[in-house]
């Protein structure tokens, strides 16, 4: 009796799978890896401004901004998307600017002089606020990693990266995924 019910056994068919079971067998993989690159920016804290739960406590600058040099002050530009307070490095999140030390090539010198010049000029423009994760992120060359916003006068918020965008001579940084300015 018991080799009977082990053949029975045996040689049944499992039973037929559902609809669902099949699409979810099939999709799951796309499913899953449609989850990971869409919380993919949030884990590159260069590309994203942070949500105002998970952002530190608002830094108010105010002062005159210069290019960085020789006879600077204590407030400097060093590219189009990075500048100086006193000894301390900040890049604004969201932008990415072309090289000025060293640039690859004579147009990316020339673009990159532009975007610094540009950003000297919308630091300029009156005092703003500077956010970060409250994590306090810094990225691989231990520049703080900065979120810059002011009030306007009409009440609005402006956006130092938008501003930089809208120019032109600043491009959305995508991670590592850049291509070059020549």
């Amino acid at each position: 009796m018991a080799y009977r019910s082990y053949n029975r056994r045996r040689w049944h068919s499992s039973p037929p799978r559902s609809r669902l079971s099949r699409w979810w067998s099939n999709w799951r993989p796309w499913l899953f890896t449609a989850i990971l690159l869409s919380i993919w920016p949030l884990l590159d804290p260069a590309l994203v401004e942070p949500p105002a739960m998970f952002s530190s406590d608002p830094e108010q600058v105010s002062g005159t901004f210069t290019r960085c040099g020789l006879g600077r002050g204590k407030n400097c530009v060093i590219d189009g998307d990075t500048f100086k307070i006193g000894e301390r490095n900040v890049r604004i999140i969201g932008i990415d600017a072309p090289e000025t030390h060293p640039a690859q090539c004579e147009a990316e010198a020339i673009a990159g002089d532009a975007a610094t010049a540009e950003l000297v000029r919308v630091l300029n423009q009156g005092s703003f606020t500077m956010t970060g994760r409250i994590s306090g992120d810094q990225d691989g060359y231990g520049r703080d990693l900065r979120a810059l916003t002011r009030q306007r006068p009409d009440g609005s918020t402006q956006s130092v990266a938008a501003d930089m965008l809208a120019s032109g001579k600043v491009r959305r940084y995508l991670g590592g995924l850049r291509g070059g300015w020549c």
